[in-house]
């Protein structure tokens, strides 16, 4: 998830990538993460909880199979740091928790209609400055309690 404002998975490797002088993806970075944009995900998260016959459980994804390179080098280029492989039997030193979900291979499992912005446009946004992060997804709080 992407997008101003946002503390989750991009913010935490743009922490790392900060901490570590370098955004790292693993190997070869072929692996794939989906992608969607924070107002996007709330609007599905808010249309879910308004249906009580909805899934109790969904995903938003706009973008489907971005290679972990490529979000590597957007957070390289956002927090002014190079762009590198990590070993990957060095993942969990190198990335701590979130480096075994970043070296997992996501497929495509539901498809969002996104409005806002994709990934590399939402990085490339000179008015956002070089700012990375996730929405902070709290059921409680989308839901009001």
């Amino acid at each position: 998830m992407h997008g101003a404002g946002d503390h989750g998975f991009t913010a935490a490797l743009a922490g790392i990538a900060r901490e570590k002088g370098v955004a790292g993806y693993v190997g070869d970075g072929t692996n794939r993460w989906p992608a969607v944009h924070r107002s996007d995900a709330a609007t599905l998260v808010r249309l879910a909880l308004a249906d009580p016959q909805a899934s109790p459980v969904v995903h938003a994804i706009a973008e489907e199979g971005i290679p972990a390179r490529r979000i590597a080098e957007a957070i390289g280029d956002a927090v002014g740091v190079p762009v590198a492989s990590v070993d990957p039997g060095d993942v969990d030193d190198h990335f701590g928790w979130i480096g075994r979900f970043f070296s997992a291979d996501i497929p495509r499992l539901q498809r969002t209609h996104p409005a806002s912005p994709r990934l590399g446009a939402d990085r490339a946004d000179p008015a956002r400055g070089p700012r990375c992060g996730c929405l902070r997804r709290s059921r409680r709080r989308l839901s009001g309690e």
